[in-house]
């Protein structure tokens, strides 16, 4: 009796061990000490590239100066034709070129690359203030077509479109539905092309150092991998396996069918 109920208190200790270290495997920010401020390094901005599209628009306080700064109301003012909405965002949808540079009406090239919004939006107006064309440009720029990937062991795997300046890898778990239980939380890949060169980075979700690597921010055109962990790739092995068998079980007994057959 006394070597069952030692049995049974180790075999309850193994089941509890084992579900705390199945649950610890799905944890984040595992050591994490609770009430412990910490420096938060103010970077990790979206930086405008070569080929990125921005929508700008300049405004000021009278209308008819900013006209000549927003192409798509200068050229309908021109031609004297009324413009749609869909028309205007296209015609002040801008392209940035291979050299970093975005080409503004009036006031010509203005270098962005390597620029926030913010910053270039302030670079815009201090050039339209010195050329003296308005006292009081507002100008605002917007992200067009950027995006980020996510895809592996998460709940809806794609690409999103960047409408903030800073989006975490946290941002981008939550916009694709976090992951699943099956996906690998201190490996996860980064991959991201800078000037030409691919670079990864693998992200421990579980280590508050995540907020140190260079990609805990994510940049436009990153692809985000959740690894599936070793469960994962075991169901779908023996799934896969169940299914080549049944199949080969099925071809064999058609086979065997139509032999029957053939010799009655």
């Amino acid at each position: 009796m006394n070597n069952l109920c030692r049995f049974v208190a180790i075999a309850l200790c193994g089941f509890l061990l084992a579900a705390c270290s199945a649950q610890k495997r799905v944890w984040y920010l595992q050591d994490v000490q609770p009430a412990t401020p910490e420096q938060i390094a103010q970077n990790g901005q979206i930086r405008i590239k070569p080929l990125d599209r921005l929508i700008i628009v300049v405004n000021s306080k009278d209308p008819e100066l900013a006209v000549p700064f927003n192409s798509s109301t200068a050229l309908n003012s021109l031609s004297g034709t009324p413009s749609s909405s869909s028309s205007t965002q296209s015609l002040q949808t801008r392209t940035v070129d291979e050299e970093g540079y975005l080409v503004m009406p009036v006031i010509g090239k203005v270098k962005c690359e390597g620029l926030t919004r913010n910053e270039l939006a302030r670079s815009i107006a201090d050039k339209i203030r010195q050329g003296g064309y308005i006292n009081d440009p507002s100008v605002n720029v917007q992200f067009s077509d950027m995006k980020f990937s996510v895809i592996g062991e998460v709940a809806r795997p794609g690409s999103f479109d960047i409408d903030r300046d800073r989006i975490s890898i946290f941002d981008a778990l939550a916009m694709a539905g976090d992951m699943t239980v099956y996906g690998v939380r201190n490996e996860v890949i980064v991959a991201r092309e800078t000037d030409g060169i691919r670079t990864f980075e693998v992200l421990d979700l579980t280590s508050k150092d995540l907020f140190n690597s260079p990609a805990f921010y994510l940049q436009q055109n990153d692809v985000v991998y959740v690894k599936p962990n070793k469960y994962k790739a075991q169901s779908a092995e023996i799934s896969q396996n169940r299914s080549f068998y049944l199949s080969l079980v099925s071809t064999a007994i058609s086979v065997a069918t139509l032999i029957v057959t053939l010799t009655k």
